[in-house]
């Protein structure tokens, strides 16, 4: 057990050069610069799903080039020391994420496996997916592989990867102990996923080189999160950041790993529904059940607006 301190402001200080910060400051509090402004724009034009570009990632938003590592053991460093498999012996078979969270991801992937498919001489059917600290669910589209596809799942749980459909092989590994996955051969998939778990992972440089290492030329890799997490287990320099640390600690962790084509951070929820306009009194006096379906309304968008965010840090090969 250690003090949390500014871990993370120094560490994400150091990885970051000014106009990095900058950017993400100047979205943070809502006062978007125009080059910003408009590829918001651009994004939330497109068809569903509602992803929204927060921004891009070149090589010199980073303070240090690639190959350099800036974290220290201090900003891995955990609440809860012990040994993980103790932790996810007991199966969990819960959603992490709320029903809204979930459908904007799956809609998120269903466009970008549309996407890599598109480039390749495969069908989004016969893609080769991925998919890093899996569970009982993956979050994946349904039908997204037919028999000639594959979707590989890495996990603690046994019994949780057993119950996953959507898995074709699963192997029970702890990312934390053995970082590697020579199981695998280089350029083997299309797609690497990791759904709110990269928060747990205390050998992130070795973990993201894999990734570049598994992907296949102009492969992607999707990793999300939200705003929940096993506390005592999440390392200290994620407990310590915002959203907008986390964007750019993620796009760290690839920039400081590998060479990468591209790099961004989005938003992928859709937009915040607008509250019904309430009846005048006169109307709700007469017909009070007007009244109450207008109070209904309005509590079912209000619970749907302050429902999980999603974000997603991607890099593409």
């Amino acid at each position: 057990f250690y003090i949390l301190s500014f871990l993370t402001l120094s560490a994400i200080t150091n990885a970051f050069s000014g106009v990095s910060l900058r950017q993400h400051f100047l979205y943070h509090h809502n006062i978007a610069p125009s080059s910003l402004l408009l590829q918001q724009a651009s994004s939330e034009a497109e068809s569903p799903p509602a992803k929204k570009l927060i921004c891009t990632f070149d090589a010199d938003d980073f303070a240090l080039p690639t190959g350099d590592w800036p974290y220290t053991d201090a900003d891995m460093g955990r609440l809860d020391t012990s040994d993980d498999s103790l932790f996810y012996e007991e199966s969990r078979f819960v959603k992490h994420i709320d029903d809204r969270a979930i459908d904007a991801l799956t809609n998120f992937y269903k466009n970008e496996f549309s996407s890599v498919a598109k480039g390749e001489t495969t069908t989004s059917h016969d893609l080769s997916i991925l998919d890093l600290c899996s569970s009982w669910i993956s979050h994946l589209p349904s039908g997204v592989i037919d028999g000639s596809g594959r979707i590989v799942g890495i996990g603690m749980n046994e019994k949780e990867l057993a119950a996953n459909k959507q898995l074709t092989e699963y192997y029970v590994q702890d990312l934390n102990k053995n970082p590697t996955l020579h199981q695998f051969e280089d350029n083997s998939f299309d797609a690497i996923c990791n759904v709110v778990s990269v928060d747990y992972l205390t050998k992130p440089r070795e973990v993201f080189q894999e990734i570049h290492r598994l992907l296949k030329p102009n492969g992607i890799a999707l990793m999300s999160f939200s705003n929940r997490c096993f506390a005592t287990k999440a390392i200290a320099m994620w407990l310590q950041a915002d959203d907008i640390g986390r964007l750019t600690m993620l796009a760290s962790y690839f920039h400081y790993t590998a060479e990468w084509s591209s790099i961004e951070a989005l938003d992928i929820m859709p937009a915040k529904l607008e509250a019904p306009t309430s009846p005048k009194l006169g109307d709700m006096l007469k017909d009070p059940n007007k009244a109450l379906a207008w109070m209904n309304t309005a509590a079912a968008v209000q619970k749907s607006n302050n429902g999980d965010p999603m974000f997603v840090v991607k890099a593409v090969k």
